[in-house]
């Protein structure tokens, strides 16, 4: 290109290219690009005259040189496709005619920072420093799919929609699908109307989601299967109307989605399945609008609050090891009714190991307890009376005092009945000394004689009440040795 090509404000542009310096065509530091399209040819830069500037642009000695520009309406397209860029580009302010073209590029810093773009096509970029579209208006697929960005991505503020045109019409809007970033991507306050596509991504520091607002109703709002990241995934007061699909997904330190707002009505609001995860937070978040499906996750830590979960969950094979905050079971057990595939006893084990870990064992036992009640309801009905026994008499062994309890209303029914009528003697002149407490507990206790019942003969309905006595001790210590035996099989 020849430099008497330039229109004015091209020269401008031109001459500060080699000392690294700005250009500001703004009126005000405040100015929206979004009225970039009714800017005049005195803020007019053609596209071909960028990448001129980029790919081969003049330099000085002892400077760095850059382009550095701020509010400037660009004229066609640029393009950088397989480009090698040894400068730094930021553009601030700028309102683009048509998308940049990236592929494949190889850029040092990529900066375009409230800038209004109609998408973004960088496929397999590679940047050295930073990508950075911070409060960027962006109404078209941002392509980032394979990008290699040694520094961070930042996206805090920016809006990106779909694209109007037709074969965009079905494309995600932010794809950054086996993207590789060394560091971090701080997309905080980040709209996106559509998808992010985040699948199979390598992020070596954190994504911070905070505050963001993904909708996509009905679909799913972030697609991020088999997601690596090496600290924390941040969704604090983030807002996602569609699916947040995590399958897969390695998160070795926290997914913080404290404040949350989940909703996805007709399907799953939120599928953490076969994830590693250190600690996952559902903290003072509304209830989740939609199915929660965490199957074969493994958490260490899992803070929930009782009244974030949805009426259907899906928790097969769901571990964890510690579970906050520590609340009487009776509030945790709910959720185990929610369960989509009915009574699941793996789910009532790990939540009595949870109570085992921070040393509640009557909390344990309260779970073992449930468990065995909810697998009574599930049995036929001819075959629920035997365990409608054990629960009554001795809790299947995890309510040992309700034995004792029987036992003393037994001890004392016979006690009072026959020191008010004392059985004839059946060998008048031979036999002891009644005494009705004594008789009592031979009755009751099968392996205890007291040589009371041996001695003496109730007649009538006294009779009666003896059998009943009989029975109903050899019943308790039947349902107390099972109940015994069970609970020391566990332990």
């Amino acid at each position: 290109m020849e430099i008497t090509d330039l229109t004015p404000a091209e020269r401008r542009v031109w001459d500060a290219f080699p000392r690294g310096e700005g250009v500001d065509f703004r009126e005000s530091p405040d100015e929206p690009s979004a009225d970039g399209a009714s800017w005049g040819p005195e803020r007019t830069v053609r596209a071909e005259v960028l990448r001129a500037l980029l790919v081969g642009g003049p330099t000085e000695e002892g400077r760095v040189a850059g382009l550095k520009l701020y509010g400037a309406r660009i004229s066609g397209k640029l393009d950088l496709k397989y480009a090698v860029v040894d400068h730094p580009l930021r553009m601030r302010s700028c309102w683009f005619e048509r998308k940049p073209m990236m592929y494949g590029a190889q850029m040092r810093a990529v900066v375009l920072g409230d800038s209004t773009l109609p998408g973004l096509t960088a496929a397999a970029v590679r940047v050295d420093v930073v990508l950075r579209l911070s409060c960027c208006t962006i109404n078209g697929p941002v392509r980032l799919a394979g990008a290699r960005i040694t520094g961070g991505l930042f996206l805090q503020g920016a809006v990106i929609r779909p694209g109007s045109l037709p074969d965009e019409a079905d494309e995600p809007p932010l794809q950054l699908n086996h993207a590789d970033i060394s560091t971090d991507i701080i997309a905080d306050d980040l709209t996106v109307h559509g998808q992010i596509r985040i699948n199979g991504a390598t992020v070596a520091g954190r994504i911070s989601l905070d505050r963001a607002r993904l909708i996509n109703p009905g679909g799913i709002a972030l697609h991020a299967e088999t997601l690596s990241v090496g600290t924390d995934l941040r969704c604090h007061r983030m807002e996602a109307e569609g699916m947040v699909n995590l399958t897969g997904a390695r998160i070795p330190g926290q997914l913080i989605l404290t404040r949350a707002r989940l909703a996805n009505p007709d399907g799953v609001a939120l599928r953490a399945s076969s994830c590693a995860i250190g600690e996952l937070w559902l903290r003072q978040c509304p209830p989740v609008d939609g199915i929660v499906n965490l199957r074969r996750s493994q958490l260490d830590m899992f803070y929930a609050e009782p009244g974030v979960w949805p009426p259907v969950v899906r928790t097969e094979g769901l571990t964890y090891r510690v579970l906050h905050p520590l609340l009487p079971a009776e509030q945790r057990l709910p959720l185990l009714e929610r369960e989509e595939t009915g009574y699941l006893p793996y789910g009532y084990e790990q939540l009595a190991a949870a109570y085992r870990t921070v040393g509640d064992e009557a909390a344990a036992r309260t779970v073992q307890l449930a468990k065995l009640r909810r697998h009574r309801r599930t049995r036929p009905r001819h075959a629920r009376l035997w365990g409608l026994l054990q629960d009554v008499t001795v809790g299947y062994g995890f309510r040992p005092l309700r034995a004792a309890g029987w036992l003393l209303l037994l001890v004392l029914t016979g006690w009072i009945a026959y020191g008010l009528h004392h059985p004839r003697p059946l060998k008048p002149g031979e036999a002891p000394d009644f005494n009705p407490l004594f008789y009592t507990i031979d009755l009751v206790l099968p392996i205890i004689g007291f040589g009371q019942e041996e001695a003496f003969a109730p007649g009538g309905w006294y009779q009666w009440l003896s059998y009943l006595l009989v029975v109903t001790g050899w019943i308790l210590a039947t349902t107390t040795a099972a109940g015994v035996s069970r609970s020391l099989q566990r332990q």
